[in-house]
């Protein structure tokens, strides 16, 4: 098994991410017992990661995954990413940045994926109410 071809297969899965992708697609790639994870939700099921994808179509206008770096070692792999989007069609693109750790089962298919990205910076502080107090927190660590 070669992890590293299961490395391409899933990045080029993922910066080719659509509306239009349906859930068996999903299961030749991910396990049905998947573990997922981000800053605002966990998940371990095929189905409950496929609902995620759903509501981020429904929610956002063109989003969108480009994949910067990444590296594996084994059956782990860590991949940087740019998510764009726009929260309408009128508004302009934003941009959140992440690694994501992800982990091969012995069939190749995903088992794991762990996102990890600023969720302070990248939505709480764009509330204007949570931006100050975030601010005001941000600078009492500093000092």
């Amino acid at each position: 098994m070669s992890y590293e071809k299961k490395l391409e297969e899933y990045i080029n899965f993922f910066e080719k991410l659509n509306k239009d992708i349906k859930i068996d697609k999903y299961a030749e790639i991910y396990e049905e017992h998947i573990y997922f994870e981000d800053p605002f939700q966990k998940t371990y099921t095929l189905n409950a990661l496929y609902k995620i994808y759903e509501e981020m179509f429904q929610n956002l206008h063109k989003p969108e995954f480009k994949i910067n770096e990444c590296a594996i070692n084994q059956n782990i792999a860590y991949i940087q990413w740019t998510f764009s989007f726009k929260m309408n069609e009128k508004s302009s693109f934003e941009s959140i940045t992440g690694v994501s750790r992800v982990e091969f089962a012995e069939n190749g298919k995903v088992i794991s994926h762990i996102d990890y990205w600023d969720s302070s910076k990248n939505v709480f502080e764009k509330i204007p109410i949570l931006k100050n107090i975030l601010i005001f927190i941000k600078n009492k660590i500093k000092t």
